[in-house]
């Protein structure tokens, strides 16, 4: 269902809302996460426990692209959680989402709509295509405004651990913070946050980043990866290659922003149209390129 006017959209969350309340599965517009909320209290309801530091992130970020992981409250059923004993909640700022919970009057359970492990979907058309009738309805709210998903911390423990790194980096978490555990396991065998598997966020090709310096230097990396250089697809952003032989060349601007929210769109593109590589140049390793960065690395795995 389109949402472009004001009766579209509120067709949408009407029929969106109804479906939910019969137990039924929706698609909408949202960073993943675990459990969405309508506004603080709302999150304060989901979990046991709500600390200052809770609050401080939430007047920070929210509605924002940052999931909180809390000890659970009861009314989290277990398999929201995986049986685990804490619960990702986050307030998002997609304003479908925010008026469906609205109507809805209770959180909302949302992982990523896309087949485990492949690569997230940032348009209802790529839901459609990964989902195609097995969700009785899809929710077209625009392409994604971040485009990867949200920054999971871990507030249950101390210091906060970030458990996937997203676009609120952690300098920006340590202004509210003052302290975050360095990254490693935390222990449990039950993940607390989505995204944490070793290969992840995957297209069907293959998929390697590396640096060039030049035409000749790209060309030596093309010819060892075995094959041919109409079936390698090229995304780069800051050395952008001659024409040649390769089947397609794809800029996105040398932007951390930009680049989230172009990515995935491009590894569907690559993999639509048959993709056999896909040679993605190498990021920088600056804090604001990190969650990028981890999602590349899941993909290349």
């Amino acid at each position: 269902m389109p949402t472009d006017t004001p009766d579209l959209f509120r067709g949408a969350v009407v029929r969106a809302a109804s479906l939910l309340r019969a137990g039924e599965v929706v698609a909408v517009p949202t960073e993943t996460v675990i459990v969405h909320v309508a506004d603080e209290e709302m999150a304060k309801r989901c979990v046991s426990n709500w600390p200052p530091a809770a609050r401080k992130l939430a007047a920070a970020f929210w509605p924002g692209p940052l999931t909180l992981v809390l000890p659970r409250a009861s009314i989290i059923p277990e398999n929201v959680t995986a049986g685990g004993h804490t619960v990702g909640v986050r307030w998002p700022s997609h304003p479908f989402i925010q008026a469906l919970i609205r109507e809805c009057g209770f959180p909302l359970a949302a992982p990523s709509a896309n087949p485990s492990n492949r690569i997230s979907p940032t348009n209802a058309e790529h839901v459609r295509k990964a989902l195609g009738n097995r969700v009785p309805l899809i929710i077209d709210g625009g392409q994604s405004q971040v485009g990867i998903e949200s920054t999971v911390l871990d507030l249950s423990a101390s210091p906060p651990r970030v458990l996937r790194p997203g676009m609120i980096h952690d300098q920006a978490l340590l202004s509210v913070t003052g302290s975050l555990a360095g990254p490693g396991e935390s222990g449990s065998k039950v993940l607390k946050s989505p995204g944490l598997l070793r290969k992840h966020y995957a297209p069907r090709a293959h998929l390697v980043l590396r640096s060039w310096a030049d035409d000749e230097a790209l060309r030596k990396i093309a010819s060892e990866s075995g094959v041919p250089e109409d079936a390698i697809y090229l995304i780069a952003h800051t050395r952008i290659p001659s024409p040649g032989n390769f089947a397609s060349v794809s800029v996105i601007p040398h932007d951390p922003e930009a680049f989230a929210r172009a990515i995935y769109a491009e590894l569907h593109r690559c993999d639509e149209a048959g993709a056999e590589l896909i040679l993605v140049e190498a990021l920088p390793e600056s804090v604001e390129w990190q969650a990028i960065a981890d999602r590349l690395l899941r993909a290349a795995a």
